[in-house]
């Protein structure tokens, strides 16, 4: 949490890979990362907090129905961001991602501390997801202020969800069906 605190990327794990992570105030911190990474700094990063109640804090007007229908857990939500909050994490967009992983303890201890983070997979772009410290390129590695070590995490990645139209949309398949997010989706929208 002292790299977080001092504007250091970090390696944090997750429910389903290593994340590459950062104070989601810190818009130098967020260009860093795309650049380890290879990656445009118009390209969205997540916002990643410990609970649903610290994603609140951050970003208000987030629908809480889908946060409480599907986290914790292994997705990624593309909500409205009507405050274009956090534009170096969005790509100036009007909407944002958003995650609350069911986290290792370590992990979860770190989040406690900071409250969110920003986080992408800790790869480089286009390259293989990292479920293993030592998956992750060196170059990443030296260059973050920590890296938490949780062993081995299952390797795949957040299912991403489209939530910003009249109907949910899969954006990518990952560690969970589509078709099974999208039905735990309905569920909630009829209770």
């Amino acid at each position: 949490m002292a790299a977080i605190r001092a504007g250091r990327p970090v390696v944090l794990p997750t429910d389903t890979v290593y994340g590459l992570c950062g104070d989601p105030e810190r818009e130098a911190v967020a260009r860093e990362v795309a650049r380890l990474k290879g990656r445009a700094e118009s390209q969205p990063i997540a916002l990643l907090a410990g609970d649903v109640e610290r994603l609140l804090e951050r970003v208000p007007e987030l629908d809480r129905r889908p946060l409480d229908a599907l986290l914790p857990g292994p997705y990624t939500l593309v909500l409205p961001n009507p405050q274009r909050r956090y534009p170096w994490l969005t790509g100036g967009s009007a909407t944002i991602g958003v995650r609350v992983p069911d986290l290792p303890p370590s992990a979860a201890d770190v989040l406690r501390a900071v409250g969110a983070v920003f986080a992408t997979s800790a790869n480089v772009h286009g390259g293989p997801d990292t479920g293993k410290v030592d998956q992750i390129p060196e170059e990443i590695r030296i260059a973050c202020g920590a890296v938490v070590d949780a062993g081995e995490l299952p390797g795949t990645p957040s299912t991403v969800l489209d939530l910003t139209g009249s109907e949910p949309k899969v954006l990518r398949e990952g560690a969970v069906p589509g078709a099974q997010a999208l039905a735990a989706l309905a569920g909630s929208r009829r209770e």
